[in-house]
């Protein structure tokens, strides 16, 4: 196998299988940014007198091409070739002969790969970013277009208090406003530059770190040569506890979904080919997206611990290990892409239930209105709470605001900060567009 840090022997077949593992597979994920980081880093040995201008001119060149094939879908992992560094710099020396060998100079694939890394997760946060939006946009126009329908609430599963379609959408909208400051935090610490640290420890070469940090759009270089190798491991966790936190929000409101459409409930509703049937029973509607989708946000919501543990035990400095941590990171920012991807493709479809409340089950859910209005009008709280306590007991109550079941969320005069009055949806919406401003 062709390896950039062959001596003159060579592993064997199995050792070779067990170590290089999938790599080869992920590594095609990295191709472009392996070649924007090599181009970057070029550019810099020209700057400080490692190569000559025509040599960066035909080494450029010879990448740009490698570029093309790469986005073309062209560019592949041949048989014997360990890994896409090993690859570049092959067809850079196929093609150039011995000016293809010197794009090494003064890099380890320790700095190689940290830099593809973040140009990788990088592209990936924004990705993400753009999609929460997506989401976020729609959960707020489903909260506005449904603010006057109101919906059970309910505490320890039991029928608690009036909410509203407006609440509930805008709740998880908002909650998508502080993943999105988890994002951005996680998208601040990918986003600045280990090249150069080398193997860890630095190099003799005068390297210009913050050239190569501008030329690749980082906020600032990862100062310390050893704590830019410490990344190795923290850029992952902190990507996989951002996606985390969405998958959380994601996970809550597919369980909701999975409850509102059951017949018990009934709160909401969407078209037979978004559900499936069952093979023996023909009444049934399963909620097969919203349980897949809540598995596998479960999934993503494992990838920090698995993370965690396997960097765990490692003195500072690169360990093979690492290498692992692809397989764990890029199949859940795949299912992280899916998931977010398929909540907004329901929600184009969700219908809601409008006559919910004209079901006697939720003859109670006024108890605490019916309190407030006894007390507005001059009863002491406490005792207002016992007199409609008593009357609940002996099976009398009656809500005196009102026909419940003709009841809108603005008929019981809710005008807090976030409440079903005053749902603060535009605060909300500012409140995301700064949380998003990074990049």
């Amino acid at each position: 196998m062709a390896t950039l840090w062959n001596k003159g022997t060579s592993a064997t077949e199995a050792v070779d299988r067990f170590t290089v593992g999938n790599d080869r597979v992920l590594d095609l994920r990295l191709a472009r940014y392996d070649v924007q980081g090599s181009r970057a880093h070029i550019k810099m040995l020209e700057h400080i007198g490692l190569l000559g201008a025509d040599e960066l001119k035909a080494l450029d060149a010879a990448l740009a091409r490698i570029a093309e094939r790469i986005e073309a879908g062209d560019f592949v992992l041949e048989p014997d070739v360990e890994d896409i560094h090993s690859q570049v710099e092959l067809l850079l020396t196929r093609e150039l002969g011995d000016l293809g060998k010197k794009i090494h100079s003064g890099r380890s694939r320790n700095d190689q790969v940290l830099v593809d890394l973040k140009l990788f997760l990088r592209d990936e946060l924004k990705t993400v970013r753009e999609e929460v939006l997506t989401l976020f946009r729609t959960l707020q126009g489903l909260s506005g277009q449904h603010k006057e329908v109101l919906l059970p609430g309910y505490t320890h599963a039991q029928v608690a208090m009036p909410s509203s379609f407006g609440l509930w959408f805008g709740a998880y909208a908002e909650a998508l406003v502080d993943d999105m400051y988890a994002l951005g935090g996680a998208y601040k610490m990918v986003n600045r530059n280990p090249l150069g640290s080398a193997a860890g420890y630095g190099n003799s070469f005068p390297l210009d770190r913050q050239m190569t940090t501008d030329l690749l759009g980082f906020d600032s270089p990862v100062y310390n040569s050893v704590a830019a190798q410490m990344q190795r491991g923290r850029t992952e966790r902190a990507v996989a506890s951002a996606l985390g936190g969405i998958a959380l929000t994601l996970n809550k409101f597919a369980a909701d979904c999975c409850m509102y459409m059951c017949p018990n409930f009934g709160f909401i509703h969407f078209p037979d080919e978004l559900t499936t049937g069952s093979s023996i029973m023909p009444h049934k509607k399963n909620p097969d997206v919203w349980e897949i989708l809540r598995g596998k946000c479960n999934r993503i919501l494992s990838c920090e611990n698995e993370i965690a543990l396997m960097c765990s035990n490692m003195p500072h400095g690169y360990h093979r290990d690492y290498q692992l941590l692809k397989d764990v990171l890029f199949p859940a920012l795949e299912l992280m892409h899916e998931c977010l991807q398929m909540t907004d493709y329901m929600l184009a479809h969700i219908e809601v239930n409008t006559k919910i409340l004209d079901n006697p089950l939720y003859d109670y859910l006024f108890t605490v209105e019916e309190v407030n209005r006894r007390t507005l009008a001059g009863t002491p709280f406490r005792e207002a709470y016992k007199q409609v306590g008593i009357e609940v007991n002996e099976g009398r109550f009656r809500y005196g605001g009102g026909d419940k079941a003709a009841l809108k969320a603005s008929d019981l005069g809710h005008t807090h900060l976030g409440s079903l009055g005053n749902l603060c949806n535009d605060k909300i919406a500012a409140l995301m567009d700064a949380a998003s401003n990074w990049k």
